[in-house]
């Protein structure tokens, strides 16, 4: 059996840019060939006009995901001192939130869609363990897993897609005809 260097090995990392420091640390991701992720959605300016602008945003101040290894994150660390990695307790040491594929890539689906119905919720903002996990079929959340649940402020129940300890996204109202119950045993 060969031993691999597990941080040779690309994976999602949360990190995280000073408010307002997100883009240009994506613009740094991508010089260095970084496949990245910045949740963005759409919001409303005025103008000094008076003109109102809709433009895309960053959707969560401070957050971004890159994907590549531990090891050439490192590198361009070095040379980008406000990149930083989110971190979670662990052992008594603060360890890089690392993001399973699965996880991400439910989580880009729903805010791909740019929804202006979409909402974005702290991970204690919600008992996800109340919900049944469901899976999309048809529409634009198409193929999207989750958990079915009431979210706060909002009317009927919506599917949430959980990114552990960081951030979560609940779908616009979805029709029931749309949802099909995922097998308990199934990684969401």
């Amino acid at each position: 059996m060969v031993d691999v260097d597990k941080d040779t090995i690309p994976m999602w990392y949360a990190l995280s840019a000073p408010y307002r420091k997100e883009l240009e640390a994506q613009r740094l991701l991508e010089k260095n060939e970084v496949r990245n992720y910045l949740p963005m959605h759409y919001r409303i300016f005025t103008m000094k006009s008076g003109k109102k602008v809709r433009k895309l945003v960053p959707v969560i101040s401070n957050l971004l995901f890159a994907y590549t290894s531990k090891t050439h994150l490192q590198e361009i660390k070095q040379g980008v001192p406000f990149l930083q990695y989110r971190t979670r307790p662990e052992g008594g040491r603060n360890v890089p939130i690392i993001v399973p594929d699965n996880q991400m890539q439910q989580f880009m689906a729903v805010c791909e869609t740019h929804n202006e119905r979409l909402i974005y919720l702290q991970p204690d903002e919600i008992n996800l363990a109340k919900g049944t996990r469901v899976r999309v079929i048809g529409g634009p959340f198409d193929g999207v897993e989750g958990i079915f649940v009431k979210v706060k402020g909002a009317r009927s129940k919506r599917v949430v897609v959980l990114i552990n300890g960081i951030t979560a996204v609940a779908t616009a109202e979805i029709e029931p005809e749309y949802i099909e119950v995922v097998n308990e045993d199934s990684d969401i």
